[in-house]
């Protein structure tokens, strides 16, 4: 029986970016540490139902990083300024699409552990 990779897994390898920070000493990289929570997933065996789940979680991770953007385009030109306003933007729509897909992958598995829960009583 061949063993299916979970690609998902790789994303803790991000974690590691931490670590730069810890040796540059920006703590702005210590949020990369994050991504150690995906290291479980190297021993989830990818499904044909996993994998619908990853594709929700991603649609709507894709969907709130757009909607994101540009309020926070606004919002970090008016505090910023026009010059640090992007990259910034771009920063936190980031962080709400890496939160959304992580909260949305969450909640779905959550229901889907529920109801094999109810199937086996």
């Amino acid at each position: 029986m061949k063993h299916k990779i979970n690609y998902l897994g790789f994303l803790s390898l991000l974690a590691f970016i931490a670590i730069l920070g810890w040796t540059t000493k920006n703590t702005g990289l210590y949020g990369f540490f994050g991504f150690a929570y995906y290291l479980r997933y190297f021993w989830v065996i990818p499904d044909e139902f996993f994998l619908l789940n990853v594709q929700k979680a991603a649609t709507s991770a894709f969907m709130a990083e757009m909607i994101s953007l540009v309020p926070f385009m606004f919002v970090c030109s008016y505090i910023y300024g026009s010059i640090k306003a992007v990259p910034t933007a771009f920063g936190l729509s980031f962080a709400v699409s890496i939160f959304t897909f992580s909260a949305v992958l969450i909640i779905l598995e959550a229901k889907e552990r529920k109801g094999a829960a109810c199937q086996n009583d």
